[in-house]
């Protein structure tokens, strides 16, 4: 990425989120992050530097993103990694709990890249979360193994409508020392002893490949594993 605009993390205010904003805001370039808390979102964009502005912003309310990220100028990267827990079987089929993640995470997602596509550069770069879960379900996966399926259409779509902007999909696996599985040690052991590498995913292992994802000009409809193997172990 040209350092022209900034770098919009949605959902950078926790988790593997803030470390990508961490990263770019590290590197003096201006980070744009989102929480659902305006407030909590101003507060955690000041404890991360000067360049950074943290907005309030919920994705399961599509109508109003584009409103709340109107004052958002040029874009030179533009990372989608929002996120809601659901843990949703058919048998005991939560509806809201189901509707919010459906929404966040495709229409929430398709709303923002159509709020801001008009201010992305024609070198700047989308990338998308996903999940493993897509191609390993779990009890309890229903809805998330759907949307983050579902993401793999958005991200082919996109690459087109968007062209030459380039957009991306990241799928991690269990990332150890995120905030949901840190300290979950006997999962995280069984985990690592079916990962190839023999080692765990890590935040860093992430924010590594998302920089990649955005700043690769030849990398493009491109969905990226970072797992250690894990999918095939």
């Amino acid at each position: 990425m040209a350092q022209e605009g900034a770098v919009v993390v949605i959902g950078g205010t926790r988790g593997i989120g803030l470390e990508i904003a961490r990263h770019y805001a590290g590197q003096g370039r201006p980070v744009v992050i989102s929480g659902r808390d305006p407030d909590r979102a101003a507060e955690v964009a000041r404890g991360i530097g000067p360049t950074v502005q943290g907005i309030g912003l919920d994705l399961t309310r599509p109508e109003e993103v584009p409103s709340r990220l109107s004052g958002i100028g040029t874009v030179d990267g533009l990372v989608l990694a929002a996120i809601t827990r659901d843990q949703n079987t058919v048998r005991e089929y939560n509806i809201p709990s189901a509707r919010d993640l459906v929404v966040l995470k495709l229409v929430g997602y398709t709303a923002v890249v159509h709020a801001l596509h008009s201010r992305l550069t024609p070198h700047g770069a989308v990338v998308i979360f996903g999940g493993l879960a897509k191609e390993r379900p779990y009890p309890g996966s229903t809805t998330v193994t759907t949307v983050n399926a579902g993401v793999s259409g958005l991200v082919r779509t996109l690459a087109i409508e968007l062209a030459p902007v380039r957009v991306n999909a990241i799928h991690p696996g269990i990332v150890a020392d995120s905030p949901y599985w840190a300290g979950n040690t006997a999962m995280l052991e069984r985990v690592q002893a079916r990962t190839p590498t023999g080692r765990l995913v890590r935040m860093a292992d992430v924010v590594h490949a998302v920089a990649f994802l955005l700043e690769n000009p030849a990398v493009n409809g491109v969905e990226l594993y970072v797992d250690g193997g894990w999918v095939f172990g």
